[in-house]
């Protein structure tokens, strides 16, 4: 295997740098399982969400093992495998991952590389927001879906209907927020008109979208 540089991924959240990984094994997996290489503990991360293989030419390429939100690289889906350079920012839910190459430190020769392994909690981050025991999610509270409950996992999600009314879901640091996106009608949040202003959503919330409510929701509280 090609020494000359050690492909590198700086993690982070936010913009926040939380973590340098070392891709110094032949094969790093990701995902949301403790059998990981590297566990991102989050549940827009699949179980096992991709994973990174380094060439003998000291190419590394990406792989997205059908998870469920996707894994892109300079804000587009990435084809099933795919080669990575140097700069390709891979964004997994709220994770960012700068791919990068260093020039290796001197270092005995003869100790093959074990594979490394880390993990991120958006909770012991500091992002509680983000975190599985405070996930959220939308319950429909009358017609057809009544009952209904749609968990609330991308950067934003949208509900509605383009003829009449659709919010926009937004997850940030601090919490959840709540926009009108696009349709003729005003949707109204515990029965206020909501606008294009966002507005943070609190458990419990009510929206109406052209006469179709649905109540917002956090896991855990």
């Amino acid at each position: 295997m090609n020494k000359s540089f050690i492909p590198q991924l700086i993690a982070s959240v936010e913009g926040v740098t939380v973590q340098q990984i070392d891709l110094e094994s032949p094969r790093t997996t990701l995902g949301r399982k403790k059998n990981n290489n590297i566990v991102l503990d989050s549940i827009v991360v699949s179980g096992e969400h991709c994973v990174f293989d380094r060439h003998d030419a000291g190419e590394v390429t990406i792989e997205d093992l059908k998870s469920t939100n996707g894994t892109y690289i300079n804000g587009r889906p990435i084809t099933p495998q795919q080669l990575l350079h140097n700069n390709d920012l891979i964004s997994i839910g709220n994770f960012n991952l700068l791919f990068v190459h260093k020039v290796p430190a001197a270092k005995p020769a003869s100790e093959p590389a074990a594979p490394s392994s880390m993990t991120m909690s958006l909770a012991s981050l500091g992002f509680p927001g983000t975190s599985a025991s405070l996930s959220a999610g939308i319950e429909f509270l009358a017609g057809l879906s009544k009952g209904l409950k749609v968990p609330v996992v991308k950067a934003v999600t949208t509900f509605g209907h383009a003829s009449g009314s659709v919010v926009a879901i937004s997850h940030r640091r601090d919490g959840y927020y709540v926009a009108h996106a696009t349709g003729k009608t005003l949707p109204l949040l515990n029965g206020q008109a909501l606008g294009e202003d966002a507005k943070m959503l609190a458990h419990g919330d009510v929206l109406n979208l052209a006469g179709e409510e649905m109540r917002f929701f956090l896991k855990g509280q």
